[in-house]
């Protein structure tokens, strides 16, 4: 079997409020006063007070834009090729920051046998596992894997990866990091889509060391995984590829998807693992945003703050993409007791639309 040892988080630089990110949507979209009105409504409903990203500007007068041009019409718009290069640029010294996090008096970093990375939100080859391997001067020699363009649920398929590797090799020490830029792919037509996207997506990197469970530190013991493709949703959450940047599809319908089909999904990995959901003591879900949340508080019934580590990630961070589950799992972990027994069932959404499971225990 094998364990989550530790968890690390990084965000960047630039933290921008909720109120400032709708004032400049707000321009970049050209409303009317009667769609500014409206904007201001759902962007009061999120959820969110916080979010984070590489770029300044969200918060900025036009004149210290660095990021958007300051003309009128905002052309020459961000192209991908400015929008890639800014993902070069900032994602892996994010990432080092959330693993040094991670790492730290756990392990030195030449002990890591095993780096698996994970984004969605920049591509390119040589690519972000080479860049951390060169700024921690990691052994040449190191086994290496991308996971990318999996959205949200990403971070569970690493697990999933990592678990298979410390099942084969004991000596393993795997270190994930999912690192996500996502505010360098707002759009400025003010379609539903891009409003939500721009509404909801922040930037962090969340890294994760996994061992074989003989590995003498105490840890999360990785118990199963699950998933499931809700075929009706695969048009309802899409991630794609376009000249000015990535480009979100975020149905209005998918909390209802996911409040419909999520507690016959929670039963079936429950039964996968052996667990009843009475046991369970944590609950780990991806806050894809504030109905998502919503959805799944009513889907399984909940009563009494169940979720409460997702709503104050989404408060404080907003959707990051990939790390944000892991951020939800590192706050729960501050409240873990190792000296019982305790277990925790976790999962995330992304496109497809497809739902990944998993359940821990701090006993084997």
């Amino acid at each position: 079997m094998a364990k989550i040892i530790s968890i690390g988080t990084a965000v960047p630089a630039h933290q921008h409020k909720q109120e400032e990110i709708l004032q400049f949507m707000q321009r970049v979209y050209a409303m009317n006063e009667t769609d500014k009105r409206k904007l201001k409504f759902l962007y009061h409903q999120s959820g969110i007070q916080n979010r984070y990203s590489v770029i300044s500007d969200y918060s900025k007068p036009v004149n210290e834009w660095k990021f958007y041009p300051h003309t009128e019409n905002l052309e020459p718009f961000p192209s991908l090729e400015l929008r890639m290069g800014w993902f070069n640029k900032y994602a892996a010294p994010l990432s080092v920051d959330a693993i040094r996090n991670c790492i730290e008096h756990k392990i030195h970093s030449d002990e890591i046998t095993h780096l698996i990375t994970v984004s969605c939100t920049g591509m390119s080859a040589p690519g972000l596992d080479l860049q951390v391997m060169e700024l921690m001067d990691l052994p040449k020699n190191i086994y290496r894997s991308s996971v990318n363009f999996m959205g949200c649920y990403a971070a569970i398929h690493a697990l999933k990866m990592a678990n298979s590797i410390c099942n084969n090799e004991k000596d393993a020490k795997v270190l994930i990091v999912c690192t996500e830029l996502c505010t360098l792919h707002f759009q400025r037509e003010g379609t539903i889509d891009n409003i939500t996207s721009s509404m909801l997506f922040g930037d962090g990197s969340a890294a994760v060391l996994v061992t074989h469970d003989s590995y003498n530190h105490p840890g999360l013991v990785i118990k199963d995984f699950y998933s499931e493709i809700i075929s009706k949703g695969k048009k309802d959450m899409a991630w794609e590829l376009s000249s000015s940047g990535f480009l979100m599809t975020l149905s209005g319908y998918i909390p209802e998807l996911i409040e419909e089909d999520f507690e016959a999904l929670v039963n079936k990995s429950l039964l996968k693992s052996g667990i009843k959901k009475e046991a369970v003591d944590y609950w780990c879900i991806h806050p894809g945003g504030k109905r998502i949340l919503e959805a799944i508080h009513k889907s399984l019934q909940f009563t009494n703050g169940q979720l409460k580590e997702s709503y104050k990630v989404l408060n404080d961070f907003g959707n990051m993409s990939s790390p944000t589950i892991l951020f939800v799992l590192k706050a729960i972990l501050q409240h873990i007791d190792f000296n019982k027994e305790q277990n925790i069932f976790g999962a995330a959404f992304g496109p497809g639309l497809t739902m990944e499971t998993f359940v821990a225990s701090t006993h084997a």
